[in-house]
């Protein structure tokens, strides 16, 4: 079973789907299984981060704008690619440290996620973007 989500995002940060996924596996019916999640763009990234507190997210964000910051901070003068914007660049790096792909086990019909865990995409550019994260759940 595939289905393809759509997120929207109005700029950098973590956006969080976790209850648009509770609803598709419940109604897959599926006792045990794995989803596997994959973001199809090059400049966000899947993460299961804390949903508690939105502070974490805040942070989170905070800790890899100053990790990698834009392509018009004097410490990234070495980029090459930076046709698409100061943001692009760094939005690549950023995808290829954090996981794009994430797998969920499906325990008695339920991702098998701890109490205070969702699922995010992590958008690292600046502009708002249309994102498909595609979800395949095999039992």
């Amino acid at each position: 079973m595939i289905e393809a989500f759509r997120i929207e995002t109005h700029g950098p940060g973590l956006y969080e789907f976790t209850p648009e996924l509770v609803d598709w596996v419940a109604a897959k019916s599926v006792g045990t299984a794995l989803l596997t999640l994959l973001v199809r763009h090059t400049s966000a990234s899947l993460l299961i981060q804390e949903n508690a507190d939105p502070e974490v997210r805040d942070d989170l964000h905070a800790f890899f704008h100053r990790l990698v910051p834009p392509a018009t901070d004097p410490s990234m003068g070495y980029l090459r690619h930076t046709y698409e914007g100061p943001d692009d660049m760094p939005a690549h790096i950023k995808a290829a440290m954090l996981p794009v792909s994430l797998g969920i086990p499906v325990v008695d019909g339920r991702m098998a996620l701890g109490t205070w865990q969702g699922v995010y995409l992590f958008e690292h550019r600046n502009r708002p973007h249309r994102r498909q994260v595609v979800a395949h759940l095999a039992g």
